[in-house]
């Protein structure tokens, strides 16, 4: 969530981006490896283009029953992010260990009612694209227009504009929009994935942002769209979703195998995402 509240700490971001947080090295081995796949996420947004300077968020619940979770510190540029620069926060976002980075509590409300309300959303990732945003200003919102969409077909909420989310009373009309759905279009405002891993959320992302930008090139042409019928298109969400068992084929592997190739390219274009 984009907001321009002046933030509790302030911190040098060229400091920030070289220090390391104070007890990092006893980070447990799980907690290194979601810091390691979360780092990576916020390096893929930024490779995509799907970034608002230092706004918005992706945050990942650690296990364990303290309630914490990672996010990133506030004043960073996606691309400067790594694993070792990632805040620990509690569900109210405030830091639970010392950091020499700032966080912007303000922007975890909308993660943070998402988080404690779907025990399956270990990752919630927002974004304010202009694709995203566009369609998120259209009154019927995301159109079945290709087959990207139709992975999100009757599987995408809708959360009206209520102004900057800086509100708590607006965290249960949140929960209440997103349901059980992968997916939530904020109106006026842009869009957000969740996952059980941060893998997952991202390619969430990753799609759910290409159907917005086809969707917005397609109405640019300025004549009718061409919508597969109800059932076809139902079919379709049920086949990208691995839902559907009267297929002849299946594709178990597409979500990991397009995972360890995103990995392979942070290798080659942003190695120190791990550090």
């Amino acid at each position: 969530m984009a907001t321009n509240a002046t933030p509790a700490e302030t911190a040098s971001p060229t400091a920030a981006a070289t220090s390391m947080p104070t007890g990092q090295q006893a980070h447990s081995e799980e907690e290194r490896r979601l810091r390691s796949e979360l780092a990576a996420v916020y390096r893929l947004v930024a490779h995509f283009r799907m970034t608002d300077l230092i706004f918005t968020h992706i945050s990942l619940r650690l296990p364990g029953p303290d309630h914490h979770f990672l996010i990133n510190p506030y004043g960073l540029l996606f691309e400067e992010i790594t694993a070792s620069s990632l805040v620990k926060i509690d569900l109210h976002g405030n830091p639970v260990e010392p950091t020499p980075h700032p966080v912007n509590p303000a922007g975890f409300v909308i993660h943070s009612a998402i988080h404690a309300a779907r025990p399956d959303a270990h990752c919630v990732l927002h974004t304010h694209t202009r694709a995203g945003c566009a369609v998120a200003a259209q009154r019927d919102g995301l159109l079945p227009v290709n087959q990207m969409s139709m992975e999100f077909h009757q599987r995408i909420g809708y959360h009206d504009y209520e102004g900057v989310a800086l509100n708590l009373d607006e965290q249960q009309r949140l929960v209440a929009d997103i349901g059980d759905h992968p997916a939530l279009i904020l109106r006026n405002h842009g869009l957000l994935t969740v996952g059980e891993t941060a893998a997952e959320a991202f390619l969430r992302m990753y799609y759910l942002e290409k159907a917005c930008e086809i969707q917005v090139t397609a109405q640019a042409g300025n004549t009718p769209l061409t919508l597969p019928p109800a059932d076809v298109r139902e079919q379709t969400a049920r086949q990208l979703r691995g839902e559907e068992h009267g297929s002849d084929l299946q594709d178990r592997q597409a979500y990991d195998l397009a995972w360890q190739a995103l990995l392979r390219l942070l290798e080659r274009i942003a190695p120190d995402y791990a550090d």
